[in-house]
């Protein structure tokens, strides 16, 4: 045993040889030592980090605009049955009143089904754009009925031929303008699809101008 100042040491300690110690280990840079684990951590922290819940699986986040909308939308869906049935009645008054504004000016986005289409705003124009013989029939019968009332036998008797003459007109015109009708549709959507055009065409032309619906968006005399 060899004893020193710092305690003793086994026998044989003192001549072994002493390795050198690389100089880069003890003095190498702690920066290199603390970036590393920091490094790992940030990117375990990435990896953590929840997803957005309304980004769809595999997809961007949305965007803020986009975000907030979706959470208006879910913060406005009924929760109850009494809510979701208020929900649909605002909803069917505001579709009417589109409807109403529709019908009005012609916007074809919110027409109801039977006056959507090319085809169907085609036959209007050609209808509103001419004289029709059925538009006036609501007059002419308030006339009529009128004389018929009149306890004159001759002229009841005017009153009944009046009757048989408007009628002959009426049927006369309409089997003219829908020959000419059909025909300008085949023209002019030889493609599409014209089943019933026709007939609503003659439908339109048997109320006045003022009373039709949608509102007529030319004038009489001038090409559809």
């Amino acid at each position: 045993m060899t004893s020193g100042v710092a305690g003793s040491f086994p026998a044989g300690l003192g001549s072994m040889p002493l390795k050198p110690v690389p100089l880069g280990f003890v003095f190498r840079s702690r920066a290199k030592d603390e970036k590393a684990p920091t490094a790992d951590k940030a990117q375990v922290n990435l990896s953590k980090q929840p997803r957005d819940p309304q980004a769809p699986k595999g997809r961007p986040t949305p965007k803020r605009s986009e975000a907030q909308s979706q959470r208006r939308s879910v913060a406005h869906t009924p929760t109850n049955r009494k809510e979701a049935a208020k929900r649909q009645r605002e909803d069917r008054r505001q579709a009417l009143n589109r409807q109403r504004q529709a019908l009005a000016t012609g916007d074809e986005r919110y027409l109801p089904a039977r006056d959507k289409g090319p085809v169907r705003k085609f036959a209007r124009n050609w209808v509103d754009s001419r004289f029709n013989v059925a538009e006036f029939f609501l007059p002419l019968a308030v006339v009529i009925l009128v004389l018929s009332v009149v306890r004159v036998p001759a002229i009841q008797s005017i009153a009944l031929l009046l009757w048989l003459v408007v009628i002959v007109l009426i049927v006369l015109d309409a089997a003219f303008s829908g020959f000419r009708l059909k025909k300008r549709l085949a023209e002019r959507f030889p493609d599409d699809n014209t089943r019933g055009a026709v007939a609503y065409a003659l439908m339109r032309s048997l109320q006045m101008r003022r009373l039709r619906l949608p509102k007529p968006q030319v004038k009489r005399g001038e090409r559809p």
